[in-house]
């Protein structure tokens, strides 16, 4: 379904938090199942204190590897605001973000890594 910009074109029928696992999963109206890690949605997180108010200011977060969520809190019909355990949680997480999030989840992983490599920096909290 195309979206007017004000309507999401996919939402989420079901958000599950698979803690032992640190996942979110996400079954869509569609059908499409979206499974993304926490350490994604906290590194990737919409939040300005992340992605800057231009690419070019947007922030590597290192050291998030064992990263968590401890609370999902609707905001309307068309986002989640996540809390991770780092207490980071001023990103609304909308549909259609959570959605961009599945259609590139490989490139922003592979990105995240290669942006830590290029910067010396580490998942592991203590090696930041």
């Amino acid at each position: 379904m195309p979206s007017d910009g004000f309507t999401p074109a996919f939402t989420p029928v079901e958000i599950n938090y698979l803690r032992d696992d640190r996942i979110l999963e996400i079954i869509w109206d569609d059908g499409v199942q979206t499974r993304v890690g926490a350490e994604l949605l906290r590194v990737e997180s919409p939040s300005a204190e992340v992605q800057g108010h231009h690419p070019s200011e947007k922030k590597i977060i290192a050291g998030r590897r064992h990263v968590g969520i401890i609370d999902i809190v609707p905001v309307g019909n068309y986002a989640v605001r996540i809390t991770f355990d780092d207490l980071h949680d001023s990103g609304l997480f909308s549909w259609q973000y959570l959605r961009e999030l599945h259609d590139n989840q490989d490139k922003l992983w592979n990105d995240y890594l290669a942006a830590l490599k290029a910067r010396g920096l580490s998942r592991d909290p203590a090696k930041r």
